[in-house]
């Protein structure tokens, strides 16, 4: 049994669901379909979720409504009727939004992830329509009556493991299962969203709950690059990747997959496949927890910018007991978290993303670690991005550091700070923002061309 999961963009007309059909009977093992909400059909155009967040929103506010909701549906009916569906579908989608309209509006965070989730259930509905019209036994199922259970965190729900049983009974139905992804149900019956693009974590959910033989994650793209395709003209794709390799490319800027979503899957050591919806021919990247090292020490080049780094500066520091502690105190009092602190026996730098100080909050957190530590000195360094350099065969091969360095400074880029963790499964330079695409190029060159 594979669970197919398939992005906004795969899902935007009648066309791409005539596609999405076809990639469905293609393969009698893809028995559950895992479905986002209507992405963009072109650059202009907006995601369904984007209209429903300001309908929503509207509404919360007591404004005029009619056009939102009217523009809503147009997407909808659009779609229904590319796929000659019977108009009882757009009622059906239309009574649910009114009913979406004249909910509580006392806990207006909940209020809205009903709205946000209404993206995925309708369009659920409307797929599983279209499905049996052309005679392949479909059904929807909602999150709810699967018994896929969340935490009461609004935008940020988190999976209750008594999910994963429930689920497993899915395994019992003979149709195809079409499943609304990005939210499910607390135990008191509100709808919760996962954070953003949280489609694909309810794919990997589902995948590890009726124990699936894989999970396929069904995009715009033919695989995951080596390096972003916007900066980098025409870039390798990967063929296999490790968990451990996605998760680290995910996190420094690779938007293929959102970078919650490998876990649940993860758990299970179920392997991951990204294909393209517009080429389901191409064999598209693999994802899984070990494969055959070879001698390609790197599989990809990550960058992601938005960071300042704080430097810290005591003569012997190593020798004073507890510093390292009092530094995350004062971090964990002014709520700022950090993703890196790099150290040396008398300094240390903590990277972390700018955007959670404001100007105030800057100068008291910089004023708070020299006073308090009694430092020597405390340096900011801002617009900063971390470029990171990752594969597990690094391991076996040397010198990976060496030659990363040796192009950055071939390239004329000042490295402002390096950092490698044991695993050796990465590392990354911490470089001006302005020079990223430049070292991205020179990295790229340096390990694929």
């Amino acid at each position: 049994m594979n669970v197919i999961k398939f992005g906004g963009s795969s899902l935007a007309s009648g066309e791409q669901l005539k596609k999405v059909l076809k990639i469905i009977l293609d393969d009698p093992n893809r028995k559950i379909v895992v479905v986002s909400a209507p992405g963009k059909r072109s650059s202009k155009d907006k995601k369904v979720t984007d209209l429903l967040i300001s309908l929503g929103t509207a509404a919360l506010q007591g404004q005029d409504i009619e056009e939102k909701i009217e523009k809503v549906l147009s997407r909808y009916r659009i779609i229904a009727e590319e796929l000659e569906l019977d108009s009882m579908i757009i009622k059906e989608i239309k009574a649910n939004l009114l009913l979406l309209v004249n909910g509580d509006k006392i806990a207006s965070d909940y209020y809205l992830d009903a709205f946000k989730a209404s993206g995925e259930d309708n369009n659920a509905k409307l797929i599983a329509a279209y499905f049996n019209k052309e005679g392949l036994p479909a059904r929807y199922v909602n999150p709810r009556e699967a018994g896929l259970y969340v935490t009461e965190e609004p935008g940020n729900a988190q999976i209750l493991a008594e999910s994963y049983t429930n689920l497993y009974e899915l395994r019992k139905i003979k149709e195809i299962i079409i499943f609304p992804g990005f939210f499910g149900y607390t135990k008191s019956g509100k709808i919760c969203t996962f954070s953003r693009g949280g489609s694909d974590i309810t794919g990997a959910i589902l995948a590890n709950g009726v124990q699936a033989s894989l999970y396929e994650n069904f995009t715009d793209v033919d695989a995951i690059y080596v390096a972003n395709p916007s900066v980098v003209t025409n870039p390798c794709g990967i063929k296999e990747l490790t968990y451990r390799e996605m998760r680290e490319l995910s996190y420094a800027g690779f938007s293929v997959l959102h970078d919650e979503a490998l876990y649940p899957a993860f758990k299970q050591g179920i392997p991951v496949q990204i294909k393209n919806t517009n080429n389901p021919k191409a064999p598209g990247t693999i994802i899984l927890k070990k494969r055959q090292l070879t001698n390609q020490e790197v599989v990809g080049i990550a960058s992601s910018n938005g960071f300042c780094s704080i430097y810290i500066e005591k003569y012997l520091m190593n020798r004073e007991i507890g510093f390292g502690r009092r530094v995350l105190e004062i971090l964990e009092d002014q709520k700022v978290s950090y993703e890196h602190m790099p150290s040396g026996i008398d300094d240390l730098t903590i990277i972390l993303r700018e955007n959670q100080l404001s100007t105030e909050g800057h100068h008291l957190l910089v004023s708070r670690l020299k006073n308090e530590l009694s430092a020597d000195s405390v340096v900011v360094e801002s617009n900063l991005a971390l470029i990171m350099i990752v594969g597990e065969g690094m391991r076996q091969n040397s010198g990976t550091m060496s030659k990363a360095a040796t192009a950055l400074t071939r390239n004329h880029i000042n490295i402002e700070m390096v950092n490698q963790g044991a695993s050796e499964v990465s590392f990354m330079f911490g470089i001006s923002a302005d020079q990223e695409e430049q070292a991205i190029k020179a990295l790229y060159h340096a390990f694929f061309e």
